[in-house]
């Protein structure tokens, strides 16, 4: 997009940037996702639905060591809140009469 502009305006990178408000930083390069990342979304939705009460840190120990991925918890926990998943709320001892 910044490429665009600048030649559209025939300006320099970063005076692209400044007209839009845009940091430099962030139009250096395009990421794209790790090509793994389908089957470890896959991995964790398995796992999350086979133990209901675990959460991502959990989910990411099983993954380390029964599984086989070498994963961080960070990218785990990205993952998770991605796909919405939540571990279910303790329900509270009811009183007793």
């Amino acid at each position: 997009m910044m490429s665009q502009v600048s030649q559209k305006l025939a300006l320099s990178g970063r005076r692209a940037c400044k007209v839009l408000e845009q940091a430099r930083a962030t139009k250096r390069r395009n990421l794209s996702p790790p090509s793994d990342e389908q089957q470890l979304t896959d991995d964790i939705i398995t796992l999350a639905a086979k133990y209901g009460k675990y959460g991502y840190r959990r989910i990411t120990a099983l993954l380390n060591d029964e599984y086989g991925w070498r994963v961080n918890h960070k990218r785990v926990e990205r993952i998770w809140r991605k796909e919405g998943l939540k571990v279910p709320q303790k329900q509270s001892k009811r009183g007793r009469l």
